[in-house]
């Protein structure tokens, strides 16, 4: 029996998993909005709400564990890509540098006054292929 088990599935290993929820909430976290099905954004919204918790309490111990859950590694940078960056030009970041920035500084303190529910899920229409139900999952505003 299944009783008090949590973990949903998915059809899926859990390495897949796992960097399935990474790469979904680097994506959630970057873009705001992102379009799938609504089992994968019920699972995601579990995620993405602990991100934000842990981005409010914004200490050294939450940035590691917020890096650990979105399987970020930072590539050290070239003296090339560090001139640039002392000059302004923050192109040659990747990804993950501004997604970690956007977390911890503009996200958390949009929630500083809300105590839960940061994500929803808006309901589309089914896809066309296989039918299977998609959504939106955003961050409210």
């Amino acid at each position: 029996m299944r009783h008090q088990k949590r973990t949903v599935k998915l059809n899926r290993n859990a390495p897949h998993r796992r960097c399935m929820m990474a790469n979904m909430l680097k994506a959630l976290v970057e873009h705001e909005r992102i379009e799938t099905t609504v089992p994968k954004a019920k699972e995601l919204r579990r995620h993405a709400d602990r991100l934000i918790t842990l981005a409010k309490k914004n200490t050294l111990a939450s940035r590691r564990a917020a890096l650990a859950k979105m399987m970020i590694s930072f590539n050290p940078l070239s003296s090339k890509d560090r001139r640039d960056v002392k000059k302004g030009n923050t192109s040659s970041y990747n990804t993950d540098r501004k997604v970690m920035g956007k977390l911890f500084d503009e996200l958390s303190t949009r929630f500083v006054s809300r105590q839960g529910g940061y994500t929803r899920i808006i309901r589309k229409e089914n896809r066309q292929g296989d039918g299977c139900p998609l959504c939106l999952i955003e961050y409210v505003q």
